[in-house]
C-alpha cells in the first residue's frame, strides 16, 4: 500500500455522491438512503468497492468497510523511533514542556531535574526572581523545583543568586 491508495480514498471522500453513499452505509443504512438516483448510486458503490471502502456481505447487502481506514493508517505509519530510558521518563512526565508532576522515585526525579537544569547556562549567575520565572515554566511549584535542584547540586546558591553547578553539559 502506498500514497496512491491514500489519495484514492481521500478522492472518494471528496466526491459528494460517493461520500453520501458511504455515509448511508456507515450509518447501517442502504445505498438508497443516500437519496441519489439509481445510476449515481451504482457508480458510487463501484468506486467505493474499488477503493476498499464498501463490500457486499454474504446476503448481497452493501456494507461500509471501516477497517480500510486502519489499513491506510498502518501503511502510512512510520516506525516508532526507539527512545532512551531517559527520554521515556521525560515523555511520561512532560506534557507540552510542562511537568505533570515532580517524580517521587529518585532515579526518575534526577532525570527530570537534569532536564530542567539545562535552562540555566553554566557560568551565568541568576537572581532568584529569574530562577523562579524559569522554573515556573515547568511547574507551578517552582519553589520545590528550586529546592530539589539546589539539594541535588544542580544549582548552587549564595545571597539569593543562583548558578548552575551540575548536570549534563552539551559540548
Amino acid at each position: 500500500m502506498n500514497d496512491d491508495a491514500i489519495r484514492q480514498v481521500l478522492g472518494l471522500l471528496y466526491q459528494k455522491d460517493t461520500l453520501r453513499v458511504l455515509a448511508a452505509l456507515a450509518l447501517d443504512g442502504t445505498p438508497e438512503d443516500a437519496g441519489l438516483g439509481k445510476d449515481p448510486t451504482r457508480q458510487a458503490l463501484d468506486r467505493l468497492e474499488r477503493g476498499g471502502l464498501a463490500v457486499r456481505d454474504d446476503d448481497g447487502r452493501w456494507q461500509a468497510r471501516r477497517e480500510r481506514f486502519r489499513e491506510l493508517l498502518h501503511a502510512a505509519a512510520r516506525p516508532a523511533v526507539p527512545l532512551s530510558p531517559e527520554e521515556k521518563v521525560l515523555q511520561s512526565f512532560l506534557v507540552e514542556g510542562r511537568l505533570r508532576a515532580i517524580p517521587t522515585k529518585r532515579d526518575k526525579q534526577l532525570i527530570v531535574l537534569n532536564y530542567v537544569a539545562q535552562v540555566f547556562e553554566p557560568g551565568v549567575r541568576y537572581p532568584e526572581k529569574e530562577v523562579n520565572t524559569a522554573l515556573r515554566a515547568f511547574h507551578d511549584d517552582y519553589a520545590a523545583l528550586r529546592r530539589y535542584l539546589v539539594d541535588d547540586g544542580l544549582l548552587s546558591r549564595e545571597n539569593n543568586v543562583y548558578w548552575r553547578s551540575g548536570g549534563a553539559v552539551d559540548a
